[in-house]
């Protein structure tokens, strides 16, 4: 498994954002809810670091209160679907219409940003849904540096350490704020800001 993104995947889809220069982007998907999301929150806020939460509209239906911590304390949020769909395996007519359910969701919250971001889950998107998603006005992001911290099989001491490894100025790194990434994560993230704060890096979030 990979940690981070090759060069050649990245040149097969040129009109994505991929990375950021200068700073480091922590970017989480799949919440948000109960525990989770709030310890993620929690640790961000003890370190004065803004972060990007791609959401899953579903569960910001289901946890209102949760997602609108995420919104009062600072972060940018960006669509990951309605109900976190592989993009691969959809036809597109659903995944547009499941896209901006999860739109019209984050809007209900009075959210109406400049720009809209947006990340296919599984990192799996057709050329047509990017085009259809662009023309609305949709900026897709992807990322450079995979924690992987959903794999129940890695243990957490190689997570954080493949997932600094894998950083560089300017990565945009994939953390997910779920159940599945629990274990890892809750380990992984506050040792990983710490390792980077004192190499000089600096956080920022994705505008």
């Amino acid at each position: 498994m990979l940690y981070r993104t090759p060069k050649i995947a990245q040149s097969f889809y040129p009109t994505l954002i991929w990375e950021k220069a200068k700073s480091v982007y922590l970017t989480f998907d799949d919440g948000p809810i109960p525990e989770v999301t709030e310890w993620v929150l929690e640790i961000l806020k003890n370190y004065g670091i803004k972060a990007t939460f791609f959401c899953i509209g579903d569960n910001i239906k289901k946890h209102p209160g949760i997602f609108r911590k995420v919104i009062e304390d600072g972060h940018t949020i960006g669509n990951h679907t309605f109900n976190h769909l592989k993009g691969w395996k959809t036809e597109d007519k659903y995944y547009y219409e499941n896209t901006i359910s999860c739109q019209n969701e984050i809007e209900k919250h009075e959210l109406h940003p400049s720009k809209k971001l947006f990340r296919p889950p599984y990192g799996r998107i057709k050329k047509s849904q990017i085009k259809t998603l662009q023309e609305i006005g949709f900026e897709i992001v992807m990322w450079t540096t995979l924690s992987q911290d959903y794999r129940q099989d890695l243990r957490p001491e190689k997570c954080l350490r493949k997932t600094i490894k894998a950083t560089r100025n300017g990565s945009i790194v994939l953390f997910h704020d779920s159940l599945k990434a629990k274990k890892n994560v809750i380990y992984v993230l506050p040792r990983y800001i710490e390792d980077l704060l004192k190499k000089g890096f600096d956080f920022k979030k994705l505008t």
